[in-house]
Order: C-alpha cells, then sequence, then structure tokens
C-alpha cells in the first residue's frame, strides 16, 4: 500500500466484514438482516455520492487503491483495501469492479402522501424492477412502493438494472393493497384487454401508477381500487408487453401530459 496508512488492509477471508460484504452480494434479501447495502462499482457510488449520500465504508482492490480519487473517499466513517482475489471472490459481477460502498439501509420507510408514484404489484424480475425505477426516476415519479411479492428493491440484481436511480426516489418495501388510501391519488392501472387506449386518456397528475405481476398483471385488489384503466394499442398484435416497457410507456405519457398542463 503505497497511500497513507489511512486505510485497513484485509487479506483473510474469514474476516467478519467481508463475510457480511459476500453475503450482500449473493443473498438478495441480506440487507434487511444487516442494515447495510452494498453497492459495487464506480457508477453506483458515484451515483451515490451524487445524491449527497456517504458511504459508511469505502471497500478498495489493493490494485486500485493507489489510484482512488480522494472525493471517492471523502465523509466515509472508514475505508478498507482487499487484497485483489478476496474482492473478486466477493463481487456478484462476472468482472469484479474495484471499489464498492458499504451504505446504511433503514426498514419501514413510511409512504409519503401526495407524490407521484409508481406501484409494483408482486413485479419478480429484478431487470424488470430495476428498469422500472429507472423510468420512475427519469420521467418525474418521486416513489416507487413495492408491494409484498415483488423482488427486493436493494438487490444487487436490481440495483445494477437500477443504475443508480435509487438514490432519486424514496423507496418503500413490503406494503399492503390497503397502504395505497393514504397516498391521496388517483390509481392508474394498465390492462392489455380493457380501458381507453393510452394515447385518449385524460390522465392525472399528480397519480400512482400500478404495475403488476409480469403472467398476472395488476391483482383484483388495485383493479377495484383504480380511478382510471388504460391500455396501450398495439397494432403488430403481441399479446401483452413486458412489465418494463409498459411502464416506460406509461410514466413516459403521464409526464408529457403533467408537461402540458404546466407549458
Amino acid at each position: 500500500m503505497s497511500r497513507s496508512s489511512d486505510a485497513t488492509l484485509i487479506q483473510s477471508r474469514d474476516n467478519a466484514l467481508v463475510k457480511d460484504l459476500r453475503r450482500l452480494a449473493q443473498d438478495s434479501a441480506a440487507y434487511r438482516k444487516q442494515g447495510r447495502v452494498w453497492l459495487e462499482g464506480d457508477h453506483l457510488c458515484r451515483a451515490a455520492l451524487a445524491r449527497g449520500l456517504r458511504p459508511l465504508v469505502v471497500v478498495v482492490a489493493e490494485s486500485f487503491w493507489p489510484q482512488v480519487p480522494d472525493e471517492w473517499r471523502e465523509g466515509a466513517g472508514k475505508t478498507v483495501v482487499l487484497a485483489d482475489a478476496l474482492f473478486s471472490e466477493v463481487s456478484g459481477l462476472e468482472s469484479p469492479a474495484r471499489i464498492g460502498y458499504l451504505m446504511e439501509w433503514q426498514a419501514g420507510a413510511a409512504l409519503r402522501p401526495g407524490v407521484a408514484t409508481v406501484v409494483l404489484d408482486r413485479v419478480q424480475d429484478a431487470g424488470n424492477v430495476g428498469s422500472i425505477l429507472r423510468s420512475a426516476a427519469a420521467f418525474g415519479f418521486g416513489q416507487v412502493v413495492a408491494l409484498k411479492g415483488t423482488a427486493a428493491l436493494w438487490s444487487q440484481k436490481v440495483l445494477r438494472a437500477g443504475m443508480g436511480a435509487h438514490f432519486g426516489l424514496h423507496l418503500v418495501e413490503a406494503a399492503a393493497a390497503e397502504d395505497l388510501e393514504a397516498l391521496g391519488l388517483p390509481l392508474v392501472v394498465t390492462s392489455s384487454h380493457q380501458g381507453e387506449l393510452i394515447q385518449r386518456a385524460d390522465l392525472p397528475w399528480p397519480c400512482a401508477w400500478a404495475m403488476g405481476h409480469e403472467g398476472q398483471g395488476v391483482c383484483r385488489a388495485l383493479m377495484d381500487r383504480a380511478t382510471l384503466s388504460v391500455r396501450i394499442g398495439q397494432p403488430g398484435g403481441e399479446e401483452s408487453l413486458n412489465v418494463a416497457a409498459a411502464a416506460a410507456i406509461c410514466l413516459h405519457a403521464s409526464s408529457v401530459s403533467a408537461g402540458s398542463r404546466q407549458g
């Protein structure tokens, strides 16, 4: 280690921190048990810093340690350097990154009334969930509420698919359908077979969009609570769209509608 000795070098795979990182990288629900989230790779680390977040621990591969920009370590409670082989062992990526952040995570985030929201109803594919989070952040939705049965929002696969969108959103997990009453917003649902075409619908703003299970769609409890049901026209004849693709279309339509009203 050629830099100043303000970092701890770890070379043992039996180290307690290494064991914790390994669990966070491999177990999608480990963050709930530990109260910490593992961000691997410079993109996620940069995204967290850009939102003013600071890590509990900065974890750096030994070969990268001499090159780490100082700003990536500022505000961290601790800096740890892992032997390269050990970092690769901990990594959840095919091509291991060279830096990661261990961040604080708190359970029980309260739902925020009146905030434009995306409701995830048992969306189970991590890639779909991460993609929907990206669309939510891109199109002005400030909150994502995951109902029970939805993929863990802070799992490694969802984090990678979200590409940093997590840090611009208020995220609520393990909610029930009845909890949505507290939003105080009109609930909009989609169906491939019923409802008004989305381009013709008078979309409310702010609102809550419900995106349903990949195979079963939006559950009956949400359909019954919906203020508006819309469908996405598919002149090509496909039976349905991937839920992440449908979400992008719906959230963009809301964004355009909101913009036209403000204009």
